[in-house]
């Protein structure tokens, strides 16, 4: 049985928000909760997908191992957040691996069932084609963070995704380690560090997992910036 709270997560998930309630009810009716601890490996890339995973509780990371060994991190999860969508209806293998990062809550709902009910109402095909345009969208803004943003505005726009509030002051906890989040922004570990001393002119203090901002408009201002601006005023 699936704790109230846990449904509601389940049912405000980028997957099943805009499914019909009786649809989402009867997904989540034969879904079931999975633990993981910090470490702990979903599932590995090549492997058959039978399942859609959301995140109820802590942070998973979707990667891939290069042919040199490195690792590259495809994207980094949270509560309410759905992934493996695409791949599980069509059975595939995985394209990617997955990680624990925390310990952390998973809900897993059976692919089989899943393309059943869409096959009985195809109504459902449109919530999934919205979930996966979602998952594109965040794909292709990553790669424009990439592109268009340097390296310290990158970790603003982190660092403000990490706040509960849109004025004043708060201090963040940054919910994995430093090489995962570096991983996460298309950094090495060492840009990163050097992004956080940048930070500092614009009220930023990190002290060992926390980070302190004086003043969230002002950073945001900052993560907006047109980096070539600073560019045009030396000319």
């Amino acid at each position: 049985m699936i704790a109230d709270r846990d449904t509601s997560i389940a049912r405000n998930s980028l997957l099943l928000k805009s499914m019909p309630k009786d649809v989402a009810d009867a997904l989540l009716k034969g879904a079931v909760t999975r633990q993981a601890g910090r470490g702990e490996t979903l599932f590995l890339q090549g492997e058959i997908a039978q399942v859609i995973h959301v995140v109820l509780d802590g942070w998973v990371k979707l990667y891939r191992i290069s042919p040199n060994g490195n690792e590259a991190v495809v994207n980094v999860f949270t509560r309410g957040s759905s992934f493996g969508e695409a791949v599980a209806f069509r059975h595939g293998e995985y394209p990617v691996s997955a990680e624990a990062v925390t310990d952390c809550t998973l809900l897993q709902i059976s692919a089989t069932t899943f393309t059943t009910m869409m096959r009985a109402n195809p109504e459902i095909c449109l919530s999934v084609l919205s979930a996966t345009f979602q998952h594109l969208q965040a794909l292709v803004g990553q790669i424009e963070q990439i592109k268009a943003q340097t390296g310290a505005q990158r970790v603003a726009e982190f660092l403000l995704g990490l706040c509960n509030q849109e004025t004043g002051s708060c201090v963040v906890t940054l919910p994995y380690d430093k090489v995962l989040i570096a991983g996460r922004l298309g950094m090495k570990p060492e840009s990163l560090s050097r992004a956080f001393s940048k930070l500092r002119p614009h009220g930023v203090r990190i002290a060992k997992n926390h980070a302190a901002i004086e003043n969230i408009e002002q950073l945001r201002t900052y993560a907006d910036e047109d980096p070539a601006s600073a560019w045009n005023k030396a000319l």
